[in-house]
């Protein structure tokens, strides 16, 4: 087992891949409507999301018109119009969030290196968004080359599933 350690700088690269979007083909989506997506930007999950295992095949929506990255975006299943996650750059949770994997895990997403991955975390929202929570134990690693994703358990004991993104005052 080692340390896989993501660069603090590569998301912001690999997020600029993910935003330059060329028309090619329409998805239906719950939140945005119909939207036109270039075919590359497709993340594929062959595994599946944790409960979600039959979906496969994603985009990462950006709800904003700007040159600036988001705090949230929508990871939208392209075959299923009602499935969409929020997620989030750890880095903007966290910046030195940094998950132990074991590299057999990263396998099926193949090799590349560490400025070349995009990671995400998935948010819940509920009604009080001050109560919003990621999960830092369970992310979501892209590997930018080959478009393909995985989800999958960190070995970090000191990450929560459900880590508060606006900490209390005091803690």
């Amino acid at each position: 087992m080692r340390q896989f350690c993501f660069l603090a700088g590569a998301p912001a690269q690999a997020v600029r891949f993910l935003m330059e979007v060329k028309v090619n083909m329409r998805i239906d989506t719950r939140y945005f409507g119909e939207v036109e997506i270039e075919e590359e930007k497709i993340l594929h999950f062959e595994q599946g999301l944790f409960g979600f295992e039959e979906y496969k095949d994603f985009t990462v929506l950006y709800d904003n018109e700007g040159e600036e990255e988001p705090f949230f975006s929508w990871l939208q299943c392209v075959t299923e119009k009602g499935l969409a996650f929020p997620v989030v750059n750890p880095f903007k949770v966290k910046d030195d969030y940094d998950p132990i994997v074991e590299e057999a895990l990263l396998e099926p997403i193949g090799e590349c290196k560490a400025e070349d991955f995009l990671v995400f975390l998935m948010a819940t929202v509920p009604s009080d968004p001050n109560q919003t929570t990621v999960n830092m134990k369970a992310p979501l690693i892209i590997n930018t080359l080959n478009r393909q994703g995985i989800q999958l358990i960190v070995e970090n004991e000191d990450y929560s599933i459900k880590h508060r993104v606006i900490q209390e005052k005091g803690k």
